[in-house]
């Protein structure tokens, strides 16, 4: 029986998680976190009995606490909850499913502990890679991806020595507006912005894939994942979202990892690496799609990709400011506060402004980030 921990067991990650669970009677949950989903994280708690859950604010665990008296759980709250869960004896895997930096001391917690990471929070190694993948190697814990993309590059990396990477090709769907000029993306709303043609997912990510800063996020967590240097990550447009990512060799081979669009199967892979366990679901058919097609992102239009690329070269503090720009800068143009097109702007300007870190620790790390918050709210009251 493997035991297993998920941060952010209510978002979209976390309940797919759940799914596998359901369907590999050999996985159990010991411990569960939410942000503030009480309702969700009850029925959560009936139904896998964890012996430890988590919710972020105090009020919101009280509540919870009441809801489940009847049941033998205990119920922790905010960061401190996050970092008992991560520790929890019982358990061998912490999936890392939760939104926002508030993952990173988790994450060092669970590596100093002996825990394997199933990493889905893509701020942890966005801004705290050159901590947590050599901290991983000293403790000796995996870090296996669960985003689909680095896992179709880990899966595409098996058998293969060493050392022989010549170029990673990260593929990206181009999300809803592939293909539009800057004119054309002037006037998109929040209800646009939310239409992803092939993934289902949360609100903030599906926004970050059309703007391409998505794309921008995974090219960091590939940098440290792999420890390859930026120039050999190339980010190719693959509309059909069938090749999750491939990997270019010295001799010129190109292995790729193809397969229906669905989280799903990563997560599935994570749990139970290096093992491959029989999931049910729609197969890709070759004769039924034909044709599979590829192009350069436009880099000019979509210019957040541009500044995550200049982000990484710069290092240090950097991927901090970039990723809390852009995470209030996607909460306020779901708010309706900015337009579509001014989310790059402030991503530039956050970073223009910001006193470069060359080698920051995690106090440092969200230093950086409490700094970019107060920038974009000064600038909001101009």
């Amino acid at each position: 029986m493997k035991k297993i921990a998920i941060l952010g067991s209510t978002g979209s990650i976390g309940t797919q998680t759940l799914e596998v669970v359901r369907n590999n009677p050999d996985l159990q949950v010991a411990a569960l976190a939410a942000g503030s989903s009480v309702e969700e994280m009850e029925r959560q708690i009936r139904e896998f009995r964890p012996a430890l859950a988590g919710m972020w604010s105090q009020e919101a665990a009280a509540d919870l606490r009441n809801r489940v008296r009847d049941i033998d759980v205990k119920i922790v709250a905010g960061m401190e909850g996050l970092l008992e869960i991560a520790v929890f004896p019982e358990c061998r895997v912490l999936v890392t499913a939760i939104v926002g930096m508030i993952g990173i001391k988790p994450t060092i917690a669970a590596i100093r502990a002996g825990k394997d990471i199933a990493l889905a929070n893509k701020e942890t190694l966005v801004t705290a890679g050159h901590i947590i993948m050599p901290l991983a190697k000293e403790c000796g814990v995996s870090v296996l991806p669960v985003d689909s993309e680095h896992s179709a590059i880990f899966q595409s990396l098996n058998g293969e020595p060493g050392g022989k990477i010549e170029k990673i090709l990260l593929t990206a769907s181009g999300g809803p507006f592939r293909g539009r000029t800057r004119e054309q993306l002037a006037g998109i709303q929040v209800e646009d912005a939310l239409k992803h043609p092939n993934w289902a997912m949360g609100r903030k990510i599906t926004i970050d894939s059309s703007t391409l800063v998505n794309k921008g996020l995974e090219v960091m967590e590939a940098k440290w994942l792999f420890g390859v240097d930026l120039d050999r990550i190339q980010v190719v447009v693959h509309p059909q979202s069938i090749i999750h990512s491939a990997v270019q060799y010295v001799d010129g081979a190109i292995i790729a990892q193809l397969g229906t669009p669905d989280m799903k199967l990563p997560i599935q892979y994570a749990l139970f690496y290096p093992d491959r366990r029989p999931m049910t679901g729609k197969r890709v058919d070759l004769f039924e799609l034909g044709s599979l097609t590829f192009e350069r992102p436009d880099t000019d239009t979509f210019k957040g990709l541009a500044l995550a690329y200049r982000a990484a070269e710069l290092g240090g503090s950097m991927p901090t400011v970039y990723n809390a720009a852009n995470e209030r800068a996607v909460a306020l143009f779901l708010d309706r506060e900015i337009a579509y097109l001014q989310i790059p702007e402030i991503i530039e300007e956050a970073m223009e402004h910001h006193s470069l870190v060359s080698d920051p620790g995690v106090e440092a790390i969200l230093d950086a980030e409490a700094e970019t918050y107060e920038y974009i709210a000064g600038r909001m009251k101009r």
